[in-house]
Parts: structure tokens; sequence; C-alpha cells
């Protein structure tokens, strides 16, 4: 089957051909139809996570997966055929959704693709969602709150803005004039500002007494957490937790994705409901993965999507 691996840290991912796997017992063997790109992927190719998790080369890269079962092992009651999407989450960094086929095991990380939800938008929904929904439930915004937002045009930034708005909160979302503007306003941001300009200058004009709440995605994480209001929250995925923040007279979470079958399938109706749309840009096919990297470096609008099928 075609694959992108790499075969050492910073190598470039390169389209191979590898041995179809077989799914064992509790396991299922998906027939991959859509991924998508996210920073994880670029963290595996540059060994940024070689101290903290085991790694076994070649690796697959790809995190995100939707796609159609193709076989089961013992003990799974899924059908041949049915529609699934998630997140590979294995021990061991090796096995990836940059692939026709990837085998994961049954209970965590995967679910039913509901009709009404297309298998390239369930291919750029697992990972970026499920962090988004973690981020929010971290910083827990109310009807009225203002949500400051850095990082707002990348995959998770877009799902943040979304959750925030339809929680009724208003939503400051970082973002330069022109199209990155258009994206982040059209997501549901009450206000776009640029974050390559006076940042301070901006949000405070908006929220003279500071932000009821930040969400670090991008950035310098002390400028935010200066940007909000004494007892607000902040919370962040890029490791900035309690320990970096002591003394600051806020509530500062750091977030890990965690796509349970209850968060992708939350993701999945409100998909398939109208409330959230999956920010997918630019797509490119298995053998153009290098140029989704360069793409995803260079800075791009929304998620970069992988077609397999």
């Amino acid at each position: 089957m075609r694959a992108v691996t790499i075969d050492s840290f910073g190598a470039t991912p390169a389209l191979t051909e590898t041995a179809k796997p077989a799914p064992g017992p509790g396991e299922i063997l998906v027939r991959v139809h859509a991924s998508s790109f996210n920073g994880f992927d670029g963290a595996v190719v540059f060994g940024v996570f070689k101290d903290m998790l085991e790694h076994k080369f070649p690796i697959t890269l790809g995190q995100d997966f939707a796609g159609t079962v193709e076989e089961v092992g013992e003990g799974v009651d899924r059908a041949v055929g049915d529609r699934v999407f998630g997140v590979v989450r294995k021990p061991v960094i090796s096995d990836g959704a940059f692939a026709d086929y990837l085998v994961v095991a049954e209970g965590y990380g995967i679910t039913a693709a509901p009709a009404g939800l297309d298998l390239d938008q369930a291919g750029a929904l697992g990972l970026a969602g499920s962090a988004a929904v973690g981020v929010v439930e971290a910083i827990a915004p109310a009807a009225g709150d203002t949500v400051l937002v850095s990082g707002a045009t990348g995959g998770v930034g877009a799902y943040v803005v979304q959750l925030a708005a339809a929680s009724g909160a208003r939503v400051i979302a970082t973002a330069k004039p022109g199209a990155e503007t258009e994206f982040v306003t059209g997501l549901g941001a009450a206000h776009a500002v640029d974050h390559t300009g006076d940042l301070d200058a901006q949000v405070r004009e908006i929220a003279p007494e500071g932000v009821a709440a930040a969400v670090h995605l991008a950035g310098d994480p002390a400028q935010l957490a200066g940007l909000v209001a004494a007892g607000g929250r902040l919370a962040s995925t890029l490791g900035f937790g309690p320990e970096q923040a002591e003394g600051l007279p806020l509530t500062v979470t750091s977030v890990l994705a965690n796509p349970d079958t209850a968060t992708l399938d939350g993701l999945a109706a409100a998909v398939v409901a109208g409330t959230v749309k999956v920010p997918l840009g630019a797509t490119y096919g298995l053998d153009s993965v290098a140029e989704a990297f360069g793409a995803f470096g260079a800075g791009t609008i929304g998620k970069i999507g992988i077609s397999v099928a």
C-alpha cells in the first residue's frame, strides 16, 4: 500500500510502498479516504517528542483519519463498510493515516461518521476539533464574556472561534487585514486584531478592563496573560500552564486534545447541524504531502486536507 513515511528525524516525508496491515483482536482496519495536516505531524518530523514518546521507524505520518471499515478483528462489532473517523492514538509513534490503510483500536479515538458528514470534512475534524473543545471547556465562556483567541486562523483556532462564539461570547481573533480577517469574522469573531501590530493597544481599545479569557494557540503567552482581567482564564495548547503562570491573578490551563468518543460524536453532530464549519483550505494528495508541509510552515488559513482515496 502507499504510505507517506520518514526514516529518520528531519527527513523529508516521502511516498513509499509498505505492507498492508492486518487487524488483531479489538482492532479495526480502516480504508483511509481523507486525513489532514496538523502541527503534531511537523513536530514528529523534527523530533520534538523524541525524548518524551517512543518512535519506531519508518514512521507513517498523519493523525486524523476518515474512511470505511475494511476488516475487523475479534471482539469488534463494527461492520465492513461502516464509515468512521477519528484520531490515531497509539503508545508508539509509528503508524499514521497518510496511507491507504490504517489499523486502530476500538474504543478510543474512533467513532461512526454520521450521514451528512462528508468524509473529506471528517478527515480534518478529529484532532484540531477535540483540542478546541478542550480549550473552550477550560475557559468556560459565558454569554457576554469577551474572549481573545491568539492563533485564530489555524485549524484549532478556527474551531475555537466558532465554539466560543456559539456560547454567546464576544470573540476577538488575531488576524491580519484582508483574507485572514474575512476568515475569522466569517466564523463568528466580532473583532479582528492584527498581531503584527500593537496587539495590546488594539485589544484594550475593545476591552479596556481586559478580556474575560484568552486562548494561547500562537504568540507570547505572557503578553496574552497581561490582557486578561484579574480573575479571568487562559488556556494554552503550547505548554503554558499553571507552573509558568505562577503568581498571575488568573486561572491557567494547559490543554491536550482528548478525542474520546463523546467529543468526536459531539463535533460530528455540530457539523451535521451546521453550527460548526470544517475550515478546510487547500487539499493535497499523498504524493504532495511534502508540499503540504511547506504550506503549513509558511502559514495557511484553516486546515490543510490530505486526500488519500
